[in-house]
């Protein structure tokens, strides 16, 4: 026996221990319902704004603010000072640098939690968000935020109209997470006046003297930027003398939008931002607190709230569907599951598809209803990645009624291929969703206005069709891959819209073009591979930061165990099953498993918003190195342990 294939066999080996290890702790992880669901975290902007809102519920009386809920608002300030970093800023991901909005929100609310302007905490993070740009350099949503408490000039905050709603299915054109934001949020930027904050509160030490308010415009005059600019102004004309009737009227269209998209739902949109906005609006708009849309809306957006023994901090949303198809997908690939326990995930996750038209049956109005969403309950929302996750997950668990899992899975493949875009791929929610001048409104540098077509949905959605028993030849699945070989890079790599970033996005474009057919020896899939080897760390993992979503290239970063099972992933299907990268990214896994089966990572590797939110998916590290080492045992001859 070669030396080399020795060090093979152990490697293969050591790749089925620690993949059984990982099996047999992700299995420990499933909950007696059948599903896998854990924490979904971010930065402290979500504290932040709580804080924010309990101003907005509880308004200072006679200057003195002393709301019911101040020991919660405490904790939220203890949560946030716990983030601060060593020059005073805050960051929006896990060892990133100072970010002045995260910033910004954090000074506003531990002042308003109590701490003097000239504490060592406050001055430091004044001292950075002066380095950083001052209030100036905010984006818009934190401008309209303050601008609410008149701690911002409302003229020089966007305008949000609710006249919106009258302009047919406009609204339809912006994202799925857009629209839910600025629906209740353009109520509020009608009605919503000057709030009272505590008396003597003001930002004005955040300003940089000399420096304008107006809105920047680095698109040139003749631009759509420019257009909407003079929009802006326009509308804010029309807010001072235009027909109250009319807006009135949009007024009353919005509450009743935000009303129908709370009904079963885990509250609008089922995320933070336009579930607090809901809870606001319900306020505004003279709800009762104990009104049932009101009581539902602040029950909903609290069960985001995290306060024990692991901290207080906010979840953006409950990524439990996704946890769970992950979850199920890589054990059923491992072949260590048990029976009994897939079966419980597959009738849980049957139980949860949407049945129900939402915002996609605009575009899509005699598509059957199917799919499923992020969250327990998001029925308006169905996305095309989970979907195509779960169909993953159910090639392998087998639900107690096999005649309903068929017919669910038929659905589920039919509405995935309702769902595909013009240009051959799948973007998360909405189709053909790409009006990229709306990008240049004032209030869209949350850098998410649209939902176009992705890589990394389209190469998940390709390998969850080819799995459900689709050929290759098939029309819409060589659309995909076209679109796919279209928006390849320059050196090889792909664009993760969900994931970060080029790393995610290179391995799920691989893995999908691999299933429905591309050889290896295809130069694009050549140059894909070429590219992950070449950026691979020198201790045998992959990482990269968040800041490849910035610099509009690949940042590399610290090795992670969910973005080395990524790249030992790409590689694999891309062909290369036996190189010394391969085998050293395997190493890698290998080496970092904890005693009881898990994996240890401190880095944000999801995203929600590119450049503005990220996230931290507490069940990638456990889930996706399993999946590597089972396809890298595979890869090498051995089909099960």
């Amino acid at each position: 026996m070669t030396p080399s294939l020795q060090i093979g066999e152990a490697l293969l080996d050591a790749a089925r221990e620690t993949m059984r290890r990982g099996a047999s702790y992700l299995l420990s992880l499933q909950k007696s319902q059948g599903y896998w669901w854990a924490d979904l975290t971010a930065d402290t902007t979500l504290e932040s704004d709580f804080v924010l809102l309990e101003l907005w519920l509880h308004p200072p009386k006679d200057g003195v603010w002393n709301p019911p809920t101040k020991d919660l608002i405490d904790k939220a300030a203890r949560s946030i000072l716990d983030r601060q970093l060593p020059d005073g800023g805050f960051n929006i991901y896990a060892h990133g640098p100072s970010e002045i909005n995260a910033t910004i929100k954090a000074y506003t609310a531990l002042r308003l939690a109590g701490f003097a302007i000239d504490s060592p905490e406050l001055s430091k993070a004044r001292e950075r968000i002066l380095a950083l740009g001052g209030l100036q350099a905010a984006n818009s949503y934190v401008k309209i935020n303050l601008s609410l408490f008149g701690l911002y000039p409302r003229e020089h905050a966007p305008s949000i109209p609710p006249e919106g709603m009258l302009l047919g299915n406009i609204i339809y054109e912006m994202s799925s997470w857009t629209r839910a934001i600025v629906i209740p949020l353009s109520i509020l930027n009608a009605r919503g006046g000057r709030r009272p904050v505590p008396a003597g509160m003001t930002l004005e030490e955040l300003f940089v003297p000399g420096v304008p308010l107006t809105f920047k415009n680095n698109e040139g005059f003749l631009s759509w930027r420019n257009f909407f600019l003079k929009a802006d102004g326009l509308l804010k004309l029309w807010e001072r003398y235009g027909s109250r009737t009319i807006r009135e009227k949009a007024i009353r269209k919005a509450e009743q939008w935000v009303l129908q998209h709370t009904r079963y739902s885990g509250g609008l949109g089922a995320i933070y931002p336009s579930m607090m906005y809901t809870v606001m609006m319900f306020d505004l708009l003279g709800y009762p607190e104990d009104h049932p849309d009101r009581v539902e809306a602040t029950n909903q957006f609290m069960n985001l709230l995290v306060n024990d023994r692991r901290g207080f901090y906010f979840q953006p949303c409950f990524s439990v569907l996704w946890d769970t198809a992950i979850a199920v997908y890589a054990l059923g690939e491992s072949g260590e599951a048990t029976a009994a326990s897939m079966e419980r995930a597959a009738d849980w996750m049957l139980a949860k598809e949407i049945r129900r038209k939402g915002d996609w049956s605009v575009k899509r109005p005699n598509a059957e209803p199917s799919g499923w969403a992020f969250e327990f309950d998001n029925e308006f929302y169905p996305d095309i990645d989970d979907t195509a996750q779960v169909l993953l997950a159910l090639h392998h668990a087998r639900a107690g009624n096999s005649t309903k899992q068929e017919a669910c899975q038929r659905r589920a493949v039919n509405w995935l291929l309702a769902m595909q875009g013009s240009d051959g791929g799948w973007a998360a929610f909405d189709v053909d969703n790409n009006w990229n001048f709306l990008s240049s409104v004032p209030f869209a540098d949350h850098n998410a206005m649209l939902d176009p077509a992705c890589p990394d949905i389209t190469g998940r959605v390709l390998e969850a069709l080819m799995a459900c028993g689709m050929h290759a030849s098939e029309p819409a699945v060589q659309r995909g891959v076209e679109f796919l070989k279209r928006n390849q890079e320059i050196d090889g790599s792909w664009y993760g819209r969900w994931g970060v970033d080029y790393i995610y996005g290179t391995f799920l474009a691989l893995r999908g073009l691999r299933a429905a057919g591309e050889g290896d020896r295809e130069a694009y899939i050549l140059r894909a591979g070429e590219w992950l080897r070449a950026i691979q760390n020198a201790d045998g993992g992959w990482g990269e930061s968040c800041a490849s979503y910035d610099n509009k290239t690949y940042m590399p970063g610290p090795s992670t165990p969910s973005q080395t099972a990524w790249g030992v992933l790409g590689l694999l299907a891309s062909g290369d099953t036996n190189s010394s990268s391969v085998h050293k990214g395997v190493e890698w896994l290998v080496e970092h498993q904890r005693a009881d089966g898990g994996w240890d990572e401190d880095y944000s590797t999801g995203t929600g918003f590119p450049g503005v939110f990220y996230l931290k998916y507490h069940y990638y590290r456990h889930s996706f190195p399993v999946l590597a080492l089972t396809a890298y045992r595979k890869a090498r001859g051995v089909s099960r342990t």
